[in-house]
């Protein structure tokens, strides 16, 4: 089944630039970006390139989808490496639709003594389960499954330079 087209790989790349250019000036001091795995790494390693402040790198990994959907219970396979504590981090995430999962990130992120705020490529808030504000964000997008550029169906079509939904 082929995706069908929603964003494209120059609207992608646009976005990235003004998300990195306010990124840039909110934090003139440097940060540390935390990608969630596995679907913002292409997302997070577009938007560290364009920041113009300095940066480290880290990573997540949480578990909460069974297929396309949420399954509401979260558990962290994989933790950051760098110290957080008192350091400026920043979340990068793909997509944030239920919320859960970010909230419980947020959450800690924050206990561990971090300031801690939120980019996303995508917003659905149609979905959202929990109040969550998002500091960054690339695009809202309707109630599709959306693919590409990092985002996945059981594993398949992270690979696509564009984002694209699967009809039902």
């Amino acid at each position: 089944m082929k995706p069908i087209p929603l964003l494209t790989e120059s609207q992608i790349k646009e976005k990235i630039q003004e998300l990195a250019g306010i990124i840039s000036s909110d934090y003139p001091d440097g940060l540390i970006a935390i990608g969630v795995l596995k679907g913002a790494f292409i997302f997070m390693s577009d938007l560290v390139r364009a920041l113009q402040v300095p940066c480290n790198c880290d990573f997540v990994k949480v578990a909460s989808y069974k297929g396309k959907e949420s399954s509401g219970k979260i558990s962290l396979e994989l933790c950051p490496s760098l110290s957080i504590f008192k350091k400026k981090v920043l979340l990068v995430e793909d997509i944030v639709d239920t919320g859960l999962t970010l909230s419980w990130l947020k959450g800690y992120f924050s206990q561990k003594g971090a300031e801690v705020k939120v980019c996303c490529l995508l917003d659905k808030p149609s979905k959202r389960k929990v109040d969550l504000s998002l500091d960054y964000t690339g695009f809202v997008v309707e109630d599709h499954f959306v693919v590409g550029y990092g985002l996945d169906c059981d594993e398949e079509y992270r690979s696509l330079p564009y984002i694209g939904y699967l009809k039902e």
